[in-house]
């Protein structure tokens, strides 16, 4: 069974178990987490579509980390004209462990 959760604009595909790289969430580590926008559950060879979410349909989680990507770096760059910039990001993250996946 899975489902696909709405979060932030982006779509993420959560099964019973599975680890989701999330962009950033304020939470604590091992703080529960409750996400009520999905869009679509499937399983046992159903399946509910939501207009645009299902009522009453529920993913549960915990945060088991939050980490930073690898460094991007952007580079600007004008040819004879001496003019460098270099400036670097690092996207920011949350690991969410689902817990469970309860139907509406």
């Amino acid at each position: 069974m899975y489902a696909l959760i709405d979060m932030k604009g982006r779509q993420y595909k959560a099964e019973k178990g599975a680890l989701l790289r999330m962009d950033k969430i304020d939470a604590e580590k091992g703080a529960s987490l409750d996400f009520d926008s999905i869009m679509l559950i499937s399983g046992d060879g159903t399946q509910k579509i939501g207009t645009p979410y299902i009522a009453g349909a529920k993913v549960t989680g915990t945060v088991e980390d939050q980490i930073k990507d690898t460094k991007v770096v952007v580079m600007k760059y004008k040819r004879r004209k001496n003019y460098k910039r270099t400036r670097g990001h690092r996207a920011q993250y949350t690991i969410v462990k689902v817990t469970d996946i309860i139907e509406g």
